[in-house]
């Protein structure tokens, strides 16, 4: 068994540090948490991300806010066929101009 002492282990919400957790999160994630972010199971269902935070008396696991995408597939497939009608649309544009290029030699 080890002689370190077990470190109080607490969950918080990101929005409830101080100021000096927070310095200590820009310390350990110089680029940003989203890399190393933990999908939690809470209870039943639920499920929350987190990242953690070590200091020499605790263990900080610590909720982090997550945008959730809330676009629909329908969404997708309207941006997908307007960029196919545009792409036809310039096509058809493009045979036009050699038609019209093809009778201007003429």
């Amino acid at each position: 068994m080890s002689n370190q002492p077990v470190k109080k282990r607490v969950i918080i919400s990101y929005q409830n540090l101080n100021a000096e957790l927070k310095e200590l999160i820009l310390k350990k994630y110089p680029l940003g948490w989203v890399n190393h972010m933990l999908k939690v199971k809470g209870s039943g269902d639920t499920f929350f991300h987190a990242i953690t935070l070590d200091t020499d008396e605790i263990s900080y696991l610590i909720k982090v806010p997550v945008k959730i995408d809330q676009k629909s597939d329908k969404d997708d497939e309207d941006f997908f066929a307007e960029s196919v009608d545009m792409k036809e649309s310039e096509e058809a544009a493009s045979e036009e101009e050699k038609e019209q290029e093809n009778e201007h030699d003429e």
